[in-house]
């Protein structure tokens, strides 16, 4: 699977799934550059996405952070794991 391929999903719960889709920086952006709330609590981005995600500071929600323990994707102090994924977007 080729990066630009790749599909990345997180379960976030409900209410972030929608602020991160909604009203995050990166949700004003061209659809393929924004999360996808997928339902149940679960949000998707596709590489651009993910990209545009990279881009924001590290206090604003949707920022994104790779280290030891994973890609993670933050809202507020808390930080959920993004794993790739088949389903597109």
């Amino acid at each position: 699977m080729r990066n630009l391929d790749r599909t990345y999903v997180a379960e976030v719960g409900a209410d972030n799934a929608r602020l991160l889709a909604t009203e995050s920086r990166t949700a004003v952006l061209a659809r393929e550059y924004r999360p996808k709330d997928l339902g149940d609590g679960r949000i998707s981005l596709n590489a651009l996405a993910l990209g545009a995600s990279r881009e924001l500071g590290e206090e604003e929600d949707g920022a994104i952070t790779e280290d030891a323990e994973g890609l993670r994707i933050w809202v507020g102090d808390d930080a959920y794991e993004l794993v790739v994924t088949d389903i597109g977007n």
